[in-house]
């Protein structure tokens, strides 16, 4: 990084120093995100103390984890950043999770439990995250703690922890989720459609619930989610003996998304440009009602699922094996190129994840408190968030920077106009430290 980042630090934490308020405060949150975006391996606060030297260590502890302060105005300032640098009609709001493996049972919602970016059940904390992602650049607005019922059972546990009451009641992930991006809208974030994967797939009220907002939505489900052909109708059967139906039943079964899609036309598409060229997959994109409606009997079938809403089911097909399924709200003219950009959308809150915690520390906290976790991971989004801003002011810069002259070179063989990408690729913060 260019000698000059703590110069532009000072200048892009103004609006967060106001609001902060008292005068110890606006000294320690910046020297806390200098802190994480410095160099040095571990960036739990102890040795981010030690590498500065002009901040004491009990003083950057008090700050994260005692203070009575409230993090709520820096959160509204950073996700106003956050939608100026990235929100609009085309961002993605991006719904997922990430493991911060812990040791012991003291540290505010660990337990064993399913990590996904382990792949296995492991003993740590999981936050839910919501990250505003525009193209390849992404910027983390939430990270909540998600609590297990072994934790929400245990209110003396909690009270410890310093887990506020109102917070106390179990939530699941999924609830979580829609809780954050209530948040996010009543604060005014701009975004067009949400995607998500992982707990997610399998919540039929976490998409009627975004669909009862009027939001478009795109998610992963698993291969045996059953669902109707879009045509299905809902009869009266006539009833061999006793009495006559009171309720409608479809006119077919539901079947299960991958058998739907055997029989589908399945093209090639790619959808971006790699670091090893074009990326690309074969889909299939079918019309569907999700079976996800009320549950009723329908004679020998036993109890099944109505039809609920019409979605876009969609297949994809990787050279490797895998084989993934997903439900869009998406209108029904959608091409499948623009289906596939957008379940493929996804992955950059994973790119994001993994460059808050091998770069900025997110998973390097020591503390046990609800305050403290979550307001070290409010300071390494800012971190992140102050970076991106970074790289897309240096693209923009290049943009508008003249080309040299190039008198030797024919003007049929001259280097594009196109605009350099605003990206950043895992690791590459790291070529932008100090």
């Amino acid at each position: 990084m260019d000698e000059d980042w703590q110069a532009d630090l000072e200048r892009w934490l103004a609006p967060y120093l106001e609001v902060l308020g008292n005068k110890t405060r606006r000294r320690m949150c910046p020297a806390y995100i200098a802190g994480l975006i410095g160099s040095g391996d571990r960036k739990s606060i102890q040795p981010m103390a030690a590498r500065s030297g002009a901040i004491a260590y009990d003083r950057l502890h008090h700050f994260i984890g005692a203070g009575l302060w409230d993090s709520a105005p820096l959160e509204a300032t950073l996700w106003r950043q956050a939608d100026e640098l990235v929100g609009g009609d085309g961002a993605w709001l991006i719904i997922d999770e990430t493991a911060l493996p812990k040791k012991g049972k003291a540290s505010v919602g660990v337990a064993p439990q399913y990590a996904t970016v382990l792949g296995k059940n492991a003993n740590c904390q999981t936050p839910v995250s919501v990250t505003l992602a525009s193209g390849e650049v992404p910027v983390m607005l939430s990270l909540r703690l998600f609590l297990p019922e072994s934790w929400t059972s245990d209110v003396a546990r909690m009270s410890k922890a310093g887990v506020p009451a109102l917070l106390q009641k179990y939530r699941t992930k999924p609830v979580l989720a829609i809780e954050e991006i209530d948040r996010v809208i009543a604060a005014g974030v701009r975004f067009g459609c949400v995607l998500a994967d992982a707990d997610y797939r399998l919540s039929a009220p976490f998409r009627q619930a975004l669909s009862a907002r009027g939001l478009c939505w795109a998610v992963g489900i698993p291969r045996h989610q059953k669902v109707y052909p879009a045509d299905v109708q809902l009869i009266f059967p006539v009833a061999g003996r006793g009495r006559p139906r009171v309720r409608h039943v479809p006119d077919v079964k539901s079947r299960a998304a991958h058998a739907v899609l055997e029989d589908a036309k399945w093209r090639q598409v790619s959808w971006r440009k790699g670091t090893k060229g074009r990326l690309a997959a074969r889909f299939a994109a079918v019309r569907v009602r999700i079976a996800d409606g009320a549950p009723q009997r329908i004679g020998f079938a036993g109890a099944q699922h109505m039809p609920g809403e019409d979605a876009w089911l969609v297949g994809e097909h990787r050279s490797n094996g895998e084989r993934n399924y997903y439900l869009s709200n998406l209108p029904a003219n959608t091409p499948i190129k623009a289906l596939a950009g957008a379940i493929k959308a996804r992955w950059i809150c994973e790119q994001a994840h993994q460059q808050l915690k091998e770069e900025l520390g997110l998973d390097h906290f020591e503390g046990r408190s609800w305050a403290g976790l979550h307001r070290h991971a409010l300071m390494t989004m800012m971190a992140y968030a102050f970076l991106r801003s970074r790289r897309i002011a240096q693209a923009e810069r290049k943009k508008k920077s003249p080309r040299p002259a190039a008198a030797t070179q024919p003007a049929s063989s001259a280097p594009s106009h196109s605009r350099p990408p605003v990206t950043l690729s895992t690791g590459a913060l790291s070529s932008l430290r100090v």
